[in-house]
Order: structure tokens, then C-alpha cells, then sequence
């Protein structure tokens, strides 16, 4: 009997040392398991909210240092191109100086070759245009030779310039996006360098490398350090000319064309941007402001009175760029009808409030 019950305690003590190993174990398996389940959520959860959606490694560090940038664009003489230059204006005005905004000073690059009648409104830099023809009746082209003249002759204080447009307005104070030599872009859908590799080897030859080193951007809005742009100027108007003189490009790229050439002309240079779709919104396919700096009303918004988009068939309401070629809109313009996004009546009462204060709003 004495010797089956010391048998028995040492099974016993056998069978709880595993039991509790076991135990122990399943423990340890379930925390590390569920600790790669949260890194993976929380890995999920910033995708889906950071609004960055390509940054290189090294352009990865928190800054610290405030770095101002130039506020620049390109413009025309016309009436259509000086009354979007002037809203832009007063909306650079009114957020330059909140927190969180890192605008420098502000150019208007006027490439008409003389001055216009806004040059003590706004500050400006007269440059010439392409010699008669060059162009081929593509305006845009004028802007990247509108920058390397500026570039050489403007002196720029800032480090760092904003490339922007005329129909852009400053929702948000605009801190610098830029991180060193990584220059901040707005990703856009329709610039696709993989689906036009044929295309795009005519000037970016393979052993530049993969069409994937082409960014998906524009020009526009893009800060970027002055030295680099310096270098890359120069290059996306000779890209620009060449692509506009291939028929095949020039009828594949269309009005996006220049776009392509700044893109193919940063990648020749090894310039790699940081892509941030919260640069920017267009309505009216974005439909919220949330936390993006710049609204770009390059869309027409075509509404019926029950608030429906109705893009491609002028709505019972519209508000668009295009309808006011020859002269500015007027005051006071009509809000949309309820159901309309909130960034299509943000863009109304923002047009609307730069209007009601711009002095000479209907005569220049």
C-alpha cells in the first residue's frame, strides 16, 4: 500500500507539471498572438488614416525646424485667370499668419511679358512667354519657362517654393509638406505612368529605371526646395516641347500633358516625392473639406434643386469656373441647394466672401 500511494503522488505530480506547462503556454501563445493581431490593427487603422500615402524611408523623420516656402504661380493677362488669381490672393492673405501656416511670401508670374493692371494688388514678376507659336495653342506650356525665368532672376528668400495655380484657395493654414531633399505632391488618379510605358520611354529611357520612379503627380500644387527645382525646371520645359511635337503623346496626354513632362522630368533628376492626398480636394468628387489645405475648383458642379450631381448636363444649379472666361463672377453668387456635398458650399461662401472684400471686384 505505501509503495502505490508514492506511485500514485509521483504520477500525480507528473500529470500537473504538464497540465500546468500546458496551461502556461497557451497563456504566453494567446498574449503573442493577439499582441501581432493589435501591431496589425493598429498598422490598419493608421493606413486607412494617414494621408500619406508614399513617403521614402529617409524622408520619414519628425521636423522640427519651421521651414517657410514661397507661395508661386503661373498666370495670364486674361480676365478669366485674374479673377481666380485674386481670390487665391486673398485667401493666401487670410491664412498666412495662423498657426500652423508656414507661407513665405507670394508671387504671381505673370508671363504675358508687360504688366497688367493687378500688379500693385498682387505681387508679381513679369517673365515673356514662349515666342509666338511655340506653344501651339497649349497656354500651359508657358509655365514651366515661366519658372526657369523666374528662378533665374527672382530673388527668392525662402528655401522651399509652393508651386500653385490660380484656382486654388487656402482652406487651411499650409504647413511645410516637404521633408529635405523629398519634395510634397498631390497624387492624382488620372496620371498613370505604368499604363503608358510605351509612351512614356520616348524620354525616360530604361536605364533611368522602372516607369514606376515616374511619380503619379503634376506640377502643381507641389512644394519643393529651390535648388531642386532649379534643376528640374529647365528639364520638364524641354520635356514638355518634345512631348507636345510627338503627335502619338500629344494625343494621348492631352491637356495633362505638362503634367507628365514635370513628372518624367523629376524622375530624370532622381527626385522621389512624398505623395499627400490631403494636400488637396476637388469638388465635387471630394465631398468633405476635413482636414485638407487646398480646395482646387477645377470641376464644374452641376446640381439639380433636389441636391443630385448631374456632371456632364448643366444643372438647375451650377457653379463653374468656365462660365466666367471673359470677366469675373459676381458677388454674392447663390448657395447650392440643400443636399449638395459640403465642399461644393464651402467653395460658394469662400468665392463669396473674397468677393464681397476685394475692392474693384467688377472692374478689373
Amino acid at each position: 500500500m505505501g509503495r502505490a500511494t508514492q506511485l500514485f503522488l509521483v504520477l500525480l505530480s507528473i500529470g500537473f507539471f504538464f497540465l500546468t506547462y500546458n496551461f502556461v503556454t497557451t497563456i504566453l501563445h494567446y498574449k503573442k498572438v493577439n499582441s501581432i493581431k493589435s501591431t496589425h490593427v493598429e498598422q490598419y487603422c493608421k493606413l486607412l488614416i494617414d494621408p500619406v500615402i508614399e513617403m521614402p524611408g529617409n524622408a520619414k523623420k519628425t521636423k522640427i525646424e519651421r521651414s517657410l516656402f514661397h507661395v508661386a504661380l503661373t498666370a495670364t493677362d486674361a480676365p478669366y485667370s485674374k479673377w481666380q488669381c485674386r481670390i487665391m490672393y486673398y485667401w493666401y492673405k487670410k491664412k498666412k499668419n495662423l498657426p500652423g501656416s508656414e507661407m513665405g511670401k507670394f508671387t504671381r508670374i505673370l508671363h504675358s511679358g508687360s504688366p497688367d493692371n493687378l500688379m500693385n494688388e498682387i505681387p508679381t514678376f513679369v517673365v515673356d512667354p514662349l515666342p509666338p507659336g511655340l506653344d501651339r495653342g497649349y497656354v500651359v506650356l508657358n509655365r514651366p519657362w515661366a519658372f526657369v525665368q523666374w528662378l533665374e532672376k527672382a530673388t527668392i528668400e525662402e528655401e522651399y517654393i509652393l508651386m500653385g495655380e490660380p484656382d486654388h484657395i487656402f482652406v487651411k493654414p499650409l504647413p511645410n509638406l516637404a521633408r529635405g531633399g523629398y519634395p510634397a505632391a498631390f497624387p492624382f488618379f488620372y496620371i498613370k505612368p505604368t499604363e503608358n510605358e510605351k509612351i512614356l520611354r520616348k524620354f525616360f529611357p530604361e536605364e533611368k529605371g522602372p516607369v514606376t520612379n515616374i511619380d503619379p503627380i503634376g506640377n502643381s500644387p507641389v512644394i519643393i526646395k529651390k535648388d531642386l527645382l532649379e534643376k528640374i525646371a529647365p528639364t520638364w520645359m524641354n520635356v514638355s516641347l518634345k512631348m507636345k511635337n510627338d503627335p502619338e503623346t500629344d494625343n494621348t496626354f492631352g491637356w495633362v500633358l505638362e503634367m507628365y513632362a514635370y513628372a518624367v522630368a523629376s524622375a530624370l533628376h532622381g527626385v522621389q516625392h512624398i505623395l499627400r492626398k490631403d494636400f488637396m480636394l476637388q469638388p465635387p468628387w471630394d465631398k468633405e473639406t476635413g482636414k485638407k489645405f487646398i480646395l482646387h475648383f477645377t470641376y464644374g458642379c452641376d446640381y439639380n434643386m433636389k441636391g443630385e450631381l448631374t456632371y456632364g448636363k448643366f444643372g438647375e444649379w451650377r457653379f463653374d469656373k468656365r462660365s466666367h472666361l471673359q470677366g469675373p463672377p459676381p458677388r454674392n453668387l447663390s448657395l447650392p441647394p440643400p443636399g449638395v456635398p459640403e465642399s461644393v458650399v464651402t467653395l460658394v461662401k469662400m468665392v463669396n466672401e473674397a468677393t464681397a472684400n476685394i475692392p474693384d471686384w467688377d472692374t478689373k
